[in-house]
């Protein structure tokens, strides 16, 4: 893509050929920086979330994601016009995986291009932060004595509340 044509697209088309995925397959940050980096930007920061062995005092073996994918990319998408709207000259996608995961596997994945470094930073944690805020993703951590739904209620419970990594 040229420099002309990337600053040339409005938010809207952005979004629309934007990669924004929930997904049941390992993820990294890396399979998104071709989705964002043009020669227009000099910058890209990335995020991964991992799935960490401990939690609120406890071991933690694994995690399991669950969401409505269709609802969770529509959500993703308004967070990416929010980022427009704040970096317009940048790119972002976004990644989160759902199902089954071990220790250290990635469960989000993050990418923003911009013309320079700081604004990447700023615009990926803005990114990360509206993620785990509105996308409707819940998340269950298993621990050797059992499991429990974490940061929000069950899936599918009247007045579920959404909830991530």
């Amino acid at each position: 893509m040229t420099i002309a044509r990337t600053m040339a697209k409005t938010s809207a088309e952005k979004v629309e050929a934007g990669h924004f995925r929930i997904l049941e397959r390992p993820i990294t940050a890396d399979e998104l920086i071709p989705h964002v980096l043009t020669d227009a930007y000099g910058a890209v920061a990335t995020f991964s979330g991992t799935v960490r062995n401990h939690a609120r005092g406890k071991q933690v073996t694994g995690l399991t994601y669950e969401a409505y994918p269709e609802m969770a990319e529509a959500e993703m998408r308004k967070i990416a016009h929010e980022v427009y709207a704040r970096w317009p000259d940048c790119q972002v996608a976004m990644l989160h995986r759902i199902g089954k995961l071990e220790i250290g596997e990635v469960s989000v994945a993050i990418a923003v291009a911009t013309p320079h470094r700081k604004e990447s930073f700023e615009a990926c944690e803005f990114a990360i932060n509206r993620l785990k805020e509105t996308v409707p993703i819940w998340k269950k951590e298993a621990y050797a004595d059992g499991e429990v739904w974490v940061e929000g209620i069950s899936p599918g419970a009247d007045g579920a509340s959404a909830s991530t990594s």
